[in-house]
This record gives structure tokens, C-alpha cells and sequence, in this order.
């Protein structure tokens, strides 16, 4: 136990992670407020009440499929059978019921069976045979768009009324999504910051072998990351056959970069460990935002792709660089 907590809970590399959490919650919450004012100057239209009450259920959703992607990079992975999973759910919500309320709790359960499923399926192949991530999350992922044309046949088709008042409903004057969104991220952050599951987890995602020398069940930790980041997913997906009139057969494809985007601007290192919910939610509205300042001056919607592209480069230029040390170079050079 002594060896555990010397891994995950040592006074000096708590006083580092006090340090690292600084950092990557001030680094993100600066750059959404310098978003928010240069929207505030150069398009006011984009911070209005009306566009953040359309936009920020989006958000949501973008931070739910984010949380669920965090868990697998911090196993040092990449989850890349996200459109097919959020798309799964959306058509499993919109065509099983074929608009019966009565029938939306089967189609919730029969989701979260086939969310379980993948993720089970996903942490099986690399967290037990050691497939490679990459490859075994884009396999993955065309077995689950064929669950989508086998439900849907690509045809799209109205969801229920019930879900649409859960989703896209309102309570206290907030969306309901953005409550489900809250919620998910205070189950994650407490957790992963105050269980020594979490802990664990941690450790087993910055260091798996010193983990497995000590004991811990690396491949537990590594497949119990797919298959949560695959509710994570579905989860989204019911949000988004409530919110939208009549949602499509992919609307996942759109998440796959911003959900990685997202990750790595809240500070997640691509190479595993310890992981960052609360900026990593904050990211989410920060690349929504993004995008919708975009719009508001005139850059096409096809543009959104460019955009997510370079947020995920300032993120890791915003972590991998060494500041200190640059600003030592560059002082250096100046003196000589």
C-alpha cells in the first residue's frame, strides 16, 4: 500500500499536481475570456442570449463525448469509434420507438447495451490482445455505423416528444442538457480526484509498468476507460436526438476531432495520466464559441474543420512547450 500511495499520493508530486492544475485551469479560462471579449468587440451577435442558448446545448454535448475521450487518452489511447458510437445511439433513440414515448426507456437500455458492448469490445482488444489503438477504435467504428444503416438504413426520422422535453427541455432556466453535462462532470472529477480508484487510474495511465509492479490490475483500468468513454458517448448521442428535429445517421462525424481538441486544450497529455474534467469542460465551450465567432464574421461552416485543427495545435504547443526554459534561452541571448 506504502508503494500506492508513493505513486499516486507523495507530497511532492502533489504540490506538482497543485502546480499542473493551476496551470491548465488558468491557461484555458484565459483564453475563453479573451474569446468572449474579442466576441464581445468584434462579433456581439455570437455571445448574444439567443446564439449561446442555441449553442451552448452543443457545448454539452461536445464536454460529455470530451470527458469520455479524456479517459481513454489518459490509458496513453485514442478512441476513434466516436461518430459511430454517438451516431449509434442516435438512431437506436429516434428509429426504435418510432415515436412512442412509451417505447424510448427500451431504446435508452437497448443504447446503453450496445454502448457497453463497444466499450467492452474496444478495451478487449487493446487492453487484453494489445492492439493498437488507433486501429482497433476505427475497426471498431465500422461495426458500429453498420448497426447504424442496419437500424436506420441512412434514412433519418423524428425522435419522440418525450426525449425532445428531457433534452431540449429547460429547468431553472438552464438547459437540461447542460444539467447532464454538470452532472457528468462532478461524477467524474470526484472520481478521479477523490477515490483511490481514480487515483489509480491515474497511475496506471502515467506509469503502467511501475503500476503492474505494484500490483494494480493494469488491464481492469485499461478497458474500464473504453467502456465508460462508450457511455460517455451514447449519453451524447440520446442528447442529440432530443435536441434536434430530426437527426441524421451521422451525427457523430462531426465530434471526432473536436472531442480530441478538446482533450488536449484542458491539458490531458496525449501520452497518458493524469486528466483535467473541469478544463477539459471549459474547452468545450471555448471551441464552441470559437466556432461560432467564426461564423458571425463570415468564415464558411467548412471552415470549422481548419479552426478545430488549429485549436488542437495551440493546445499542444500550449502544454509541450517549456516556458521557463525558453524564457531562460531567450534572456541568455540577449546578455551575450
Amino acid at each position: 500500500m506504502s508503494d500506492v500511495q508513493d505513486l499516486t499520493a507523495g507530497p511532492r508530486m502533489g504540490k506538482a499536481r497543485q502546480a499542473r492544475v493551476s496551470r491548465e485551469l488558468a491557461t484555458v479560462l484565459v483564453s475563453t475570456v479573451v474569446l468572449v471579449l474579442l466576441c464581445l468587440i468584434f462579433a456581439p451577435s455570437s455571445v448574444a442570449y439567443g446564439a449561446l442558448s442555441g449553442s451552448l446545448p452543443f457545448a454539452a454535448i461536445l464536454a460529455i463525448v470530451g470527458l469520455g475521450q479524456m479517459l481513454v487518452v489518459q490509458q496513453g489511447g485514442f478512441d476513434l469509434s466516436v461518430p459511430g458510437g454517438v451516431s449509434l445511439a442516435v438512431v437506436i433513440a429516434s428509429h426504435y420507438p418510432a415515436g412512442n414515448d412509451a417505447q424510448l426507456l427500451p431504446a435508452v437500455g437497448l443504447a446503453l447495451c450496445c454502448a457497453l458492448a463497444a466499450g467492452l469490445a474496444n478495451g478487449i482488444l487493446v487492453g487484453v490482445l494489445r492492439l493498437n489503438a488507433i486501429v482497433a477504435t476505427i475497426g471498431m467504428n465500422a461495426v458500429l455505423y453498420g448497426g447504424v444503416f442496419a437500424v436506420s438504413g441512412g434514412v433519418p426520422r423524428i425522435t419522440t416528444d418525450l426525449l425532445a422535453s428531457i433534452a431540449g427541455g429547460e429547468t431553472l432556466g438552464v438547459g437540461n442538457t447542460i444539467w447532464f453535462a454538470a452532472v457528468i462532470l462532478a461524477f467524474v472529477w470526484f472520481m478521479m480526484k477523490r477515490t483511490v480508484v481514480g487515483r489509480r487510474f491515474e497511475a496506471v495511465g502515467a506509469n503502467p509498468r511501475a503500476a503492474l509492479a505494484i500490483g494494480l490490475p493494469i488491464r481492469s483500468y485499461q478497458m474500464s476507460a473504453y467502456v465508460i468513454a462508450q457511455v460517455h458517448y451514447c449519453i451524447a448521442g440520446l442528447m442529440i436526438a432530443g435536441i434536434t428535429t430530426q437527426p441524421t445517421a451521422f451525427q457523430g462525424d462531426s465530434l471526432l476531432l473536436p472531442s480530441v481538441a478538446v482533450v488536449v486544450l484542458g491539458g490531458t497529455s496525449l501520452l497518458g495520466g493524469r486528466g483535467f474534467p473541469l478544463p477539459t469542460v471549459i474547452a468545450a465551450f471555448f471551441l464552441n464559441q470559437l466556432s461560432q465567432f467564426a461564423l458571425s464574421v463570415g468564415l464558411p461552416y467548412s471552415a470549422q474543420t481548419i479552426i478545430q485543427a488549429f485549436a488542437l495545435g495551440f493546445g499542444i504547443a500550449a502544454y509541450s512547450v517549456r516556458w521557463t526554459g525558453l524564457k531562460k534561452l531567450i534572456t541568455s541571448s540577449r546578455e551575450e
